[in-house]
């Protein structure tokens, strides 16, 4: 027997091992060696416009991101050049483009306030425990946070980064403050010191995108070739929006400050140029005092762990959103998202991850591979080395539109309409997300929302609905119970209380229905047994109903006398016909 047994380990070990190290395997984990093979001149050209066209919207977010972290606007820049390249090697989605994200500089503003060097180790911190988890294959962990949270807090970290916007939009003094509610006492606490020009610019920054993101050109399959060519080209123009408007902006302030005049507040002089290379900062300066690597630890504390977790979970959820009928290997995405931070932690990056405006105008764009990722990123590379100077005149207020409109597409409220409608404790559960991410912070909110969640789970454990229905058979009245799903021990009391209240009526015959139980605690079932031998003394009687033999035997274990009232069949009525409710010829001896 032993011999057996060593042998089924011994199979088991090598259909593991040729899993996890067959050339199949290896080729999962770097998909670049599946694409690149069958890789054609057509899916260079289409990769290439696709690539260019996300550039050019990931230059002016790249540079707005950063100002949002409170990073110099190169960081943001370097962070959509290294990703992109790493994530065509290890990326499995050709849509996904990875890079500085709104909701990750919110995260890591306080942070970068005390030393821009907390930027650089948070992207080595958080791409290592992103990789671990691929590694060890853990994106399950990432199902127990549901929908309303992720809504909640996408929606609460929306407002905030609209509200710091309104600083640079209406250039205002003052500090906009780490949350929402800061940020809007802010903007009220010095309203008087709003600038006229900046407002002015800002503003038309988001009418104007909001005009091009409707304007269309419309044709049909009747249209000149002309009218078809000129729709084509306005396509691109729509699509590069973001690009154009602040083009447009600093050719108007580059104007103006040639006749020496300044009515904006300026991004002003980037450091042009390539990044230092070099492992992450793990020891930095703050107010004449060094940290060492165990104190900034200190410093992100638990709440630290929040940014690898948003980034996975924006990651992930972008991929499926764009998947279509594909599967999408959620390991494969955080061994690649993990891999594209700790990589460019040592190029001056800030953390980075999937962004859905970018993946979006990549998939409009028509991508094939994720060699898209490449050419997005030499756009970038080219426009950090070789127009860093232009990139002076580029006006804030400009930026913080940009950020504001693209904000606006991820803050969700119609959820609220069908959370309504199909559960209200799952709407506590985003209205408790949203509210705490906006006042207190958006890491206080996805953990108050993951707490609310858990509560709601097991209020749902310890309350599980049981149906009951009266009906007669004959001249017998019958009342059926069904047990569905699984009755955990939180369930014990609330079971067998909704069972014993029915036993106030005349007799009856009890049908405990299992046909849809999936699980039964012990506890639950030594209460049951205990309100089954209470109501047979008050001239009751119990039909255990289709219960399967693994239930059965949790029964036997606790009450051997109890066999006789387990019946099967597709009807309940020949056992009810059989039973004397008026007798109590073997009752159940109570539980002790």
């Amino acid at each position: 027997m032993s011999g057996v047994i060593g042998h089924v380990r011994e199979d088991r070990f090598r259909r593991t091992a040729r899993k996890l190290c067959g050339l199949e395997s290896w080729r999962r984990r770097l998909p670049i060696t599946i694409w690149l093979p069958k890789y054609s001149v057509e899916c260079l050209l289409r990769d290439m416009i696709a690539g260019i066209t996300v550039g050019l919207t990931s230059i002016p977010q790249g540079i707005a991101y950063a100002m949002v972290a409170g990073l110099p606007p190169q960081v943001g820049l370097y962070s959509s050049i290294f990703p992109g390249v790493v994530y065509m090697l290890f990326g499995s989605c050709k849509d996904v483009t990875v890079g500085p994200t709104a909701i990750l500089a919110a995260l890591l503003a306080k942070y970068v306030a005390r030393s821009p060097d907390f930027a650089y180790l948070a992207a080595f911190l958080s791409g290592c425990v992103i990789l671990l988890l691929g590694v060890l294959q853990l994106g399950f962990l990432l199902d127990f946070i549901s929908k309303p949270v992720i809504s909640g807090f996408t929606t609460a970290a929306a407002l905030q980064i609209s509200a710091a916007q309104l600083k640079s939009l209406f250039r205002i003094s003052g500090k906009s403050g780490d949350t929402f509610i800061d940020a809007v006492v802010n903007f009220f606490k010095n309203i008087k010191t709003v600038h006229l020009w900046d407002t002015v610019l800002g503003i038309s920054t988001i009418v104007a995108l909001l005009l091009l993101k409707k304007a269309t050109i419309s044709t049909s399959h009747t249209s000149s070739a002309w009218r078809v060519n000129v729709a084509s080209a306005w396509l691109y123009v729509v699509r590069a929006r973001n690009a154009l408007v602040v083009f447009v902006a600093s050719i108007v302030a580059f104007i103006l400050y040639k006749r020496d005049l300044n009515p904006f507040a300026l991004t002003g002089k980037i450091e042009g140029g390539l990044p230092h290379f070099g492992p992450p900062p793990f020891s930095t300066v703050v107010n004449n005092q060094t940290l060492r690597f165990d104190q900034m630890l200190e410093v992100f504390g638990a709440e630290g762990l929040v940014m690898p977790l948003v980034a996975i979970l924006e990651s992930i959820a972008i991929a499926k959103a764009f998947a279509g009928s594909n599967p999408v290997d959620a390991t494969q995405e955080m061994i690649a998202v993990g891999a594209c931070n700790v990589l460019s932690s040592f190029a001056q990056s800030m953390p980075a991850t999937g962004s859905f405006t970018r993946t979006a105008l990549n998939h409009a764009s028509g991508v094939v591979t994720p060699a898209g990722s490449f050419f997005k990123a030499s756009l970038v590379l080219l426009s950090v080395t070789l127009l860093a100077d232009a990139f002076y005149f580029i006006p804030r207020a400009a930026l913080a539109g940009i950020i504001a409109v693209a904000m606006a597409s991820i803050i969700d409220f119609s959820i609220v309409r069908k959370l309504w409608a199909s559960s209200k404790c799952e709407l506590a559960v985003w209205v408790v997300t949203v509210v705490v991410g906006a006042s207190a912070g958006l890491e206080y909110g996805i953990a108050a929302g993951a707490a609310a969640d858990a509560v709601r789970t097991l209020a749902a454990a310890a309350r599980p609905q049981l149906h009951a229905t009266l009906f007669k058979i004959g001249h017998q009245d019958c009342l059926s119970v069904s047990l569905l799903g699984s009755l955990s021990y939180a369930s014990a009391e609330h079971v067998a209380r909704e069972v014993r209240k029915h036993g106030r009526a005349r007799s009856l015959v009890f049908v405990l229905d299992a046909r849809m139980l999936r699980n039964i605690d012990i506890g639950v079932a030594e209460n049951l047994i205990s309100v089954m031998t209470e109501l047979e003394k008050q001239r009751h009687r119990f039909l255990l109903w289709n219960f399967s033999p693994k239930h059965q035997r949790t029964f036997e274990a606790l009450q051997p006398g109890i066999a006789d009232r387990f019946v099967t069949g597709p009807s309940i009525d020949q056992h009810v016909l059989g039973l004397e409710v008026v007798r109590n010829d073997n009752p159940l001896s109570t539980v002790t």
